[in-house]
């Protein structure tokens, strides 16, 4: 069996988010904000699962709950960003499960949880 490369996982999920994160500020900007909204949960969760594979010094799981990744990455959030996860956890099961649906918020809303999905992604990154 081959010793997985830790460092390697790490930067997979790290420069994906990165990728991710672009592309939800321009689905955003071209007001598909439950797509957008979508890269931006995408975004964490990618984070998130590199905190994991750190902190747990194994492949990171196959799920998209957020908390529970925060949670099992040992990560010490304030409430707001807890809360933050908790609000973005309704946009990845739009773009995953067709027969879910959420009412479109404005855009002004989601530019809201872009900016903060940016703040998040980079105070991930500088824990890492």
């Amino acid at each position: 069996m081959n010793a997985i490369n830790l460092e390697k996982q790490i930067e997979y999920w790290i420069s994906t988010a990165e990728s991710d994160i672009e592309t939800a500020e321009i689905l955003i900007e071209k007001d598909k904000l439950l797509h957008g909204l979508f890269f931006c949960h995408l975004t964490i969760e990618k984070a998130l699962k590199a905190h994991y594979v750190k902190t747990n010094k194994k492949l990171a799981p196959k799920t998209h709950d957020l908390i529970y990744l925060s949670i099992n990455a040992n990560i010490q959030m304030d409430e707001k960003y807890q809360l933050y996860l908790a609000s973005m956890m309704k946009y990845q099961l739009e773009g995953r499960y067709p027969e879910y649906k959420i009412s479109i918020p404005a855009k002004v809303e989601a530019e809201n949880y872009l900016n903060q999905t940016k703040e998040l992604l980079k105070w991930l990154t500088q824990k890492l």
